[in-house]
């Protein structure tokens, strides 16, 4: 199956990088399923890919909701006769907080749509990617997942998280020819980084560790998700790509 060809599902897809992915993945002529929890934003994902010649639906899911990815699943299937690429995307941010002071509704909610949602949509998606011809799971972590960050206990856990079991997904599915990868982009440019930005967290000083000199734009984190879901891809599984200006060397 050509790049061209496939039935791509994009979490967390009303904005940010997520928005921009699955405008991205449209442009190489893939059919996308845009979810978001945000009815209003999944759509107008929608009307610019369909502005720009692209095909296109939304669907509404909580990723944290068994039932919910189950369907979101379902839809991409019906919708597009099957299922070649899911981009687990979705995520929340943590305020930082020294970890005593994290509640426990804090973490679970934290925890539940930034990691058990990639669980879900891999424990749902596998049947539909085994009938691909090149089935693949992308998964949006976090150099967080790599170096920790002050008071993110939650966050950081859930992101190093979501990197281990990329990496148990791609050697458990390799038979199977899914391949199974995630993204490590540094602080992104999105209405959710100013969430992080509190205290020693500030853009300011996110900026001034990226020895790039920038911060990470969402065109930069769909162009990874593009690369490591088409063919010249095809022989990277259970990598953590890190999209960070250098910001782990």
């Amino acid at each position: 199956m050509s790049d061209s060809d496939r039935s791509v599902l994009v979490t967390g897809a009303g904005s940010g990088m997520g928005e921009a992915t699955a405008r991205r993945f449209a442009a190489t002529g893939a059919n996308v399923l845009v979810v978001d929890l945000d009815e209003e934003g999944a759509a107008a994902t929608v009307g610019a890919i369909e502005a720009d010649g692209g095909t296109a639906r939304s669907h509404v899911a909580d990723v944290s909701d068994p039932a919910a990815v189950e369907g979101m699943i379902d839809r991409a299937a019906e919708a597009f006769g099957g299922l070649d690429v899911l981009h687990n995307n979705a995520g929340v941010p943590q305020e930082s907080t020294p970890v005593e002071d994290v509640t426990e509704e804090t973490w679970d909610a934290t925890v539940d749509v930034n990691l058990k949602s990639a669980f879900l949509g891999a424990k749902y998606a596998v049947p539909e990617l085994r009938e691909s011809d090149a089935g693949v799971i992308l998964n949006t972590a976090s150099t967080a997942a790599i170096r920790p960050r002050t008071g993110l206990s939650a966050y950081v856990a859930s992101k190093a998280g979501m990197v281990g079991l990329t990496k148990q997904l791609a050697y458990e599915l390799a038979d199977d020819g899914i391949r199974v990868n995630a993204i490590c982009p540094v602080a992104t440019d999105t209405p959710m980084l100013q969430d992080f930005a509190a205290g020693d967290l500030s853009v300011e000083s996110m900026h001034d560790t990226i020895p790039l000199g920038r911060l990470c734009e969402p065109e930069d984190v769909a162009g990874a998700a593009v690369f490591l879901a088409s063919e010249d891809a095809s022989m990277i599984t259970g990598t953590a790509l890190e999209v960070d200006g250098g910001r782990d060397i």
